[in-house]
């Protein structure tokens, strides 16, 4: 007997074609959303790692600006309260340098502005070879070795690549790869007037992100103190 054209159905081969375009189109639909959650997780982090640098350069920027030197103390002191010590030569440069710039939060408290700052490269403890940018205080400056003072350490940079520090010599007009004022043959009794400071992390995706700024130092001669 023959169908009514009402009673028609579908071959097989029709079912299969479109069981085919219904895979393709939620394979389809699949990658776009995937793509988009990548895209989106691809620039949280970067955008993270973005602030985390910017942050970074500031409290650096902050404590260059506040560093000073002084001469009301024994400059042949083999730990001198205040100086500026910064050594080229590797990817993340050690940094030492006396501020004004700690941030006094009790009232009460026995401190002040004043601050020996260091800068150090240091193995991650939570991610084994990673090394992260880290940031020390010492709040209470004296002739002591400073690795027998008690200090505060921070992480200001994660899985940092690269940091280089370059001084302004306002007095033979050079940029200059190291400073050292505990040095007589360096530049003892004053500070530079400018410097540049690039720190350079690696992206998701393997490019180096790199960010640089200035810091201007206000009083690059020491400070002596008069009765």
């Amino acid at each position: 007997m023959r169908r009514s054209p009402g009673q028609a159905g579908m071959t097989l081969l029709e079912v299969m074609i479109a069981t085919a375009i219904l895979v393709l189109m939620m394979t389809l639909a699949w990658k776009t959303i995937s793509n988009t959650n990548d895209a989106r997780r691809s620039t949280g982090i970067y955008a993270e790692r973005n602030h985390e640098i910017r942050m970074a350069l500031g409290r650096i920027v902050s404590d260059f600006e506040h560093a000073y030197l002084s001469k009301n103390e024994d400059v042949n002191a083999t730990h001198p309260r205040t100086l500026l010590v910064g050594k080229s030569g590797s990817r993340v440069p050690d940094l030492h340098v006396s501020t004004l710039g700690h941030r006094v939060l009790w009232a009460d408290a026995n401190e002040s502005e004043q601050t020996i700052v260091s800068y150090i490269a240091h193995p991650s403890k939570e991610v084994p070879g990673q090394t992260d940018l880290l940031r020390s205080e010492r709040r209470r400056p004296s002739n002591l070795n400073p690795e027998e003072e008690p200090a505060e350490y921070d992480v200001l940079v994660r899985d940092i690549d690269k940091l280089e520090l370059q001084y302004w010599n306002w007095k033979n007009l050079e940029w200059q790869d190291q400073w050292d004022t505990t040095q007589s043959d360096g530049q003892r009794g004053f500070l530079p007037s400018r410097v540049k400071i690039t720190i350079t992390v690696k992206a998701p995706d393997g490019r180096d992100i790199k960010i640089s700024t200035q810091a201007r130092i206000s009083m690059q001669e020491a400070l002596l103190a008069t009765p």
